[in-house]
Formats: structure tokens, sequence, C-alpha cells
């Protein structure tokens, strides 16, 4: 079975959600027409909030955290196809990093835009937990690769993993510059750039989906289903 197009729909379905969901909510005049990653005129949180772009938001977003889902366990599997004495603990930290990036963007979008108390926590911290999650699932992927093509001296894959390092980093760094910059700037100032920044943010984690699926297509990943015959 051909699984390689679960990281390539895991790169799209966020990207086409986003986007699709500012045209809209400008459209309505619910947000401002602007280039988000530079303007800094409107949080991705802020374009899904309110119908009909929340509708849109929805609709695509809850379908990419249940593929998150999916695409995490494939994803051991696949290292463990490359590397068989893959390490335990890695095989669980991609597990448990992915899951937790996946619930907490179920919940968070769920939640988004309603008048809920829950909301105002997942508003604040959802989306957070969502970036740290999948960052770490990416990194300790990435990591894995590295070592895994070292090992075998494929040079392909390890230029693949150096591009899937610096994807799932650029989050951390930026979260840094996020940090520091809402530590010397005004609030005034402050507040806005963090929107261009978590719009930065998103676009790697949704490139090192892409890299994923160019290294899944290098290495021919695929899934056997097999069953014994019950037939006498």
């Amino acid at each position: 079975m051909n699984v390689r197009l679960v990281p390539l729909l895991a790169a799209l379905l966020p990207c086409v959600a986003v986007h699709a969901t500012y045209l809209v909510a400008a459209g309505h005049g619910l947000v401002d027409w602007c280039f988000p990653y530079l303007d800094s005129c409107t949080s991705i949180s802020a374009t899904g909030r309110t119908p009909p772009a929340s509708l849109l938001f929805r609709a695509i977003e809850l379908p990419f955290a249940g593929l998150l889902l999916v695409l995490w366990p494939l994803t051991v599997a696949w290292l463990r196809s490359l590397m068989p004495t893959l390490r335990n603990s890695t095989a669980r930290a991609v597990l448990v990093a992915g899951t937790i990036g996946a619930i907490a963007l179920i919940v968070y979008t769920t939640f988004l835009g309603t008048g809920e108390s829950f909301y105002a926590f997942m508003r604040r911290f959802g989306i957070y937990f969502y970036f740290l999650g999948v960052t770490l699932a990416q990194l300790f992927t990435s990591l894995a690769l590295r070592r895994i093509a070292k090992a075998n001296a494929e040079m392909r894959l390890s230029g693949i993993s150096t591009a899937m390092l610096s994807f799932c980093l650029a989050p951390f760094a930026l979260g840094l510059l996020n940090l520091l910059q809402k530590t010397v700037l005004p609030y005034e100032t402050a507040d806005p750039l963090e929107n261009s920044i978590e719009w930065i943010a998103a676009a790697m984690l949704q490139f090192w989906f892409i890299a994923l699926y160019v290294a899944w297509r290098r290495t021919d990943f695929s899934l056997v289903v097999t069953s014994r015959s019950i037939q006498q």
C-alpha cells in the first residue's frame, strides 16, 4: 500500500486551511487585507475565529489533526524499516510528542471562537502545545534519520535529514526571537510582530512534511498488509 501521500497531505492541508480561511475572513471584513507573513496584520487564530471562516478552518484542520495521529506511527514504522535496531526511546519520543501535538490541535480547533472558559486557556497555550509537540516529533525523526544516513553512507538521505533539521529547528529559533522581541520592544510593536513569527513558524512545519515525503519516496517506503487465509 502506497502511504507516501500521507506526509504530502500533512503538508498541504494546513497550508490550504490557513490561506483559504484568511481569504474568506478578509473577504468578509473580519481581518485586514495584507501579506500576513510580513505585515503582521493578523494571527492565524484570528482568521478562523468567526463564521464563515471558522467553519472552513475546522473542516480542514480537524482532518489534518487526525492525519497526524496516523502519520507518526507510520513514521516510526518507516524508521524501523531503515534501522531495525532503532531505540525504543526514540520511537516513544516521536509517538508521544506527535500525539500531544495532534491532540492539542484537535482541542484548540474545537474550542476556537467559542465562549467556553476552557477556550481562554487553549487560545493562550493550546497552539503552543501543538507547535511544541509536532516540532519535537519532527526533531526526533530528523535526528534518527541523520544517524541512519551516516551509518549507511547515504548522501542523499543525509541531505534530506539536514533540510528536515533546518525546518524543525527554525520554529525553536523563531520562538526565542519572539520571546526576545516581546522583552525589548513595546507591546504595540511586539504583539503584531508575533503574528508574523507565527505564520513563518507554521510554514516551516509544513516544509518539514514535504521533506518527509521526499525521504519516503527516496526509500520506496510502502505499507504491506497481510492476513492468514481462513479458507480450508
